[in-house]
């Protein structure tokens, strides 16, 4: 497979248009609203626990979800095996690293020194420069050793680091500087790491690990810590999302294990370069291009019998900056929702499509039942609050029984996830079991709250067509590089 003109020429234009969904698809969709707004009916005709059907319903669906991530994490249990020390340099694929940058002349210093000490490191660290204004030329000129070329062309190697390169766009995005690095790269393998991000010394050598083990592979995750600010707001907001970001990636594995894994960051993702040719790159379009990219290969490996595997690689770790205040926190998850349902809504024709395996019958049903998730969880808070004004005093006492249920169910996934995830990845830091627990018995009525009220702005975001992202002010890692 070859970079061609054609190809090149593809990656630097939107291409996605939605699909005409199918009867499956609309049944399943619809069922999904018609089924809460039933369930909130019954809150004004019935009494006792019935009254909350909404949230009994919500409870239920969150502990099957729950149960079934434990099923499939239990080869966790087992000790993987570590990484490999003897790897020959030949049997590794080449790897570049696009780093897209958008006026991040505050976090570039660290993102860069670590992916410049990688073990068995990168042939190319490209700096995808998406129009920056701020002091990214003068950084990468002064500090760095490079000299910028015309807007599209790659520059000459740094006099500093032979494998350092600049390339400057004009400004159109994360996923068109994506696309255009990847046009000029020359690298078996792609790796996208965001500018605010900080890889652990062997992460490129474990994915290429892993791309070389598997020859089938085609995308994979890392693992990501989260690094908020040092103030009050940003310690709590960093412990909530600490233990937030250990139970996701054990429902990776879990989804990876049923070969439905769709949700790659691109904060840290690395990819054949040859499958991201076959089809088309990132979409401008989309407000999360690394999700919808993941539903693109899956379509594509699908209608060629291709076999293609989208994995999580335990080994292979990094630290990224997270929002330490609400209003970040907000702008972060109504982007990361809007993006999730315009990609569940461009690919609707695949959700209950045999053709597409567990993928198409199970693990996008469940996205369909996510869409409303959070609906869910602030109507059930909702009634809540009106049963205790409204003093139905049987009906409250009834709807905490249920509550105090999940929550002993929450805290034992809580703690199972954190003997996994230490198994796993080896990762310590900030996994407290003592704080695992607080975290449990809080997060209901604070973080779970703030995160189902950022998914409803995202639903905001969606039916009006918004196309933005925000600005999000960077704190963790910036912190972090002046120590």
């Amino acid at each position: 497979m070859k970079n061609t003109l054609e190809q090149a020429l593809a990656l630097a234009s939107p291409r996605i248009l939605p699909r005409r969904a199918t009867l499956s698809s609309t049944l399943i969709h619809f069922s999904v609203v018609a089924v809460w707004l039933l369930l909130f009916a019954r809150a004004f005709f019935l009494k006792g626990a019935l009254a909350w059907s909404t949230g009994i319903a919500y409870v239920v669906y969150d502990t099957l979800l729950l149960a079934f991530v434990t099923w499939k994490s239990l080869p966790l249990m087992r000790r993987p095996a570590p990484l490999e020390a003897d790897y020959e340099q030949r049997r590794l694929p080449s790897m570049g690293v696009i780093v897209a940058s958008h006026n991040e002349a505050a976090v570039l210093p660290v993102t860069l020194a670590a992916l410049l000490r990688q073990t068995h490191g990168p042939a190319q660290i490209v700096i995808a420069d998406d129009g920056s204004t701020d002091a990214t030329r003068a950084l990468l000129t002064e500090r760095f050793g490079l000299t910028a070329a015309a807007d599209g062309v790659l520059s000459a190697a740094s006099a500093l680091h032979p494998n350092l390169f600049w390339l400057r766009v004009p400004h159109g995005g994360k996923a068109r500087a994506l696309n255009a690095a990847i046009t000029v790269m020359t690298t078996d393998t792609v790796m996208t790491v965001d500018a605010d991000t900080l890889l652990d010394d062997d992460a490129t050598y474990a994915m290429r690990a892993a791309f070389a083990s598997e020859p089938k592979l085609v995308a994979a995750a890392g693992i990501l810590v989260p690094v908020c600010g040092k103030s009050l707001s940003g310690r709590v907001f960093q412990w909530f999302q600490t233990y937030e970001y250990m139970r996701n990636f054990i429902a990776r594995f879990a989804w990876m294990r049923a070969d439905s894994l769709l949700l790659i960051s691109g904060a840290f993702a690395s990819f054949r370069r040859d499958a991201l040719l076959d089809v088309g790159g990132f979409d401008p379009q989309c407000l999360v291009e690394d999700y919808e990219l993941i539903h693109r290969l899956r379509r594509y490996s699908v209608d060629r019998g291709l076999g293609w595997d989208v994995r999580v690689v335990g080994d292979a770790h990094a630290h990224t900056d997270a929002p330490d205040n609400l209003g970040s926190f907000l702008r972060q998850r109504r982007r990361w929702f809007a993006g999730f349902l315009q990609t569940q809504y461009w690919n609707r024709d695949m959700t209950g499509n045999r053709r597409y395996g567990t993928l198409g019958m199970l693990m996008l049903p469940v996205k369909a039942l996510d869409t409303m998730q959070p609906i869910y969880g602030l109507t059930a808070f909702a009634l809540l609050l009106g049963f205790l004004v409204g003093g139905h005093g049987t009906i409250v006492v009834s709807i905490f029984s249920v509550i105090g249920l999940k929550t002993a169910i929450d805290l034992a996934f809580y703690l199972w996830s954190i003997h996994l995830y230490r198994r796993w990845t080896g990762e310590r830091t900030g996994n407290s079991l003592w704080m695992a627990m607080l975290a449990a018995i809080a997060e209901p009525f604070t973080f779970q709250l703030v995160r189902h009220a950022g998914a409803a702005l995202g639903w905001l975001h969606f039916l009006r067509g918004g196309r933005s992202w925000g600005v999000q002010r960077r704190s963790g890692l910036v912190a972090r590089d002046e120590s």
